[in-house]
This record gives structure tokens, C-alpha cells and sequence, in this order.
């Protein structure tokens, strides 16, 4: 993998380093801290959330298969790949699809708090897996119709886990937040410079 002139010490890892996923979100995050992906790569697996799956075990089961689906193609690298679930009570958000699932899921998160966790895996060369779990719990405004209407209208929550985009306007919303902001954006750093540094 390459990296920008002064970038952390993580950059310098001897293996290639292939990014599962096709998210410009998780390439920017890595670039914070000094890390080009030597290739990215979008996994093929089907992302359903099987019968009575919970949300820590769903999110690791995806990101471990979307690791090894790509490692099948770059045996020699080492995969980095990651899951993002909003959960609301017991509940998985979906991935929004369309505006209409933008408002159910924000009409869900209103005036309430709620859990992002993202499961971060990376296959090493010969299959060996590594994975961890970061946990964010965000608290939303109580928001209005109107609120709710313009964000679904701008179609920034449009294929966003729970629907939203921190990063974008939804930032407006949070009254609170204890945890990774980058968890939230989609991959959380400081499990990605553990897993990359060999750290816990």
C-alpha cells in the first residue's frame, strides 16, 4: 500500500492492501491517516439479515464474508473490509433504498437514542481473520415532519445504514454522541489502526 508523504507508521505495512468496498466514505476515512488502498474491490455476498440474527453477530458475519470473498481473489494481500448497522432497540435499520425508507428510518431514530456498530475484518495472506467490533450510540432531536420530509428530499440518507449521513446535513439532528465519530461515518479508525498495527 501506498501513502502520502508524513503518513503514520500503519502505512508502511509490507503486504498489499486491498480495500473491500466500494464506499468513497471508507477510502476518505483511511486517507485521514496515511493509508491508499493498493486496490478496491466490492464484494458480491448477500447481506440479509438471517432469522433471529443479532446486530453484533450480523455485522461481524458480513464483514468477515465480504474479507474472505475478495481474499479468494487477491490470496496475497491482506482485505480489509467492514460492516456498518444502525440498530434501534433491537432492531436493524436497513441500508435506505429509496426516499421512503429514508423517512420510516428517521421517523424510527427521532427523539431517541440509538446504536451504530461497525464490525471491521482483515484476512491476512493464507485466510487467517482478525476482527473487531466498534460501538457508537447517537441521540437524535425529535424531529418534525417537515424536518424529515426536506433531509429525504435532498437524497443524502439514500443508501445510508439507518438512513442518514453524519457527515452530511443529518448533523443537525445529533444532540449527542459517545464514541467513534468515524464508526458512525462507516469505519472507526482506531480499530482499523489495531488491526492494521497488529494492536488490540
Amino acid at each position: 500500500m501506498t501513502s502520502p508523504k508524513g503518513a503514520s507508521p500503519i502505512a508502511s505495512a509490507r503486504r498489499p492492501l486491498v480495500l473491500a468496498s466500494e464506499s468513497p466514505r471508507r477510502k476518505a476515512l483511511l486517507a485521514q491517516i496515511g493509508i491508499v488502498p493498493d486496490a478496491i474491490v466490492a464484494p458480491a455476498i448477500d447481506e440479509t439479515v438471517l432469522k433471529g440474527e443479532e446486530p453484533r453477530p450480523h455485522a461481524l458475519r458480513l464483514a468477515c464474508a465480504k474479507a474472505q470473498a475478495v481474499a479468494r481473489q487477491h490470496p496475497d494481500a491482506m482485505i480489509l473490509a467492514a460492516d456498518t448497522v444502525v440498530v434501534a432497540g433491537r432492531r436493524i435499520l436497513p441500508k435506505a433504498a429509496d426516499e421512503a425508507d429514508v423517512r420510516r428510518c428517521l421517523g424510527l431514530l427521532s427523539g431517541r437514542r440509538h446504536q451504530v456498530m461497525t464490525a471491521v475484518a482483515l484476512c491476512l495472506p493464507g485466510g487467517r481473520l482478525r476482527s473487531r467490533v466498534a460501538l457508537t450510540r447517537v441521540s437524535f432531536l425529535r424531529l418534525t415532519e417537515q424536518d424529515i420530509d426536506a433531509y429525504a428530499a435532498c437524497g443524502e440518507g439514500v443508501g445510508k445504514a439507518g438512513g442518514y449521513a453524519i457527515q452530511g446535513r443529518a448533523e443537525m439532528f445529533v444532540s449527542a454522541i459517545n464514541g467513534s465519530w468515524s464508526n458512525v461515518v462507516g469505519l472507526p479508525l482506531a480499530v482499523v489502526r489495531g488491526l492494521l498495527g497488529g494492536g488490540a
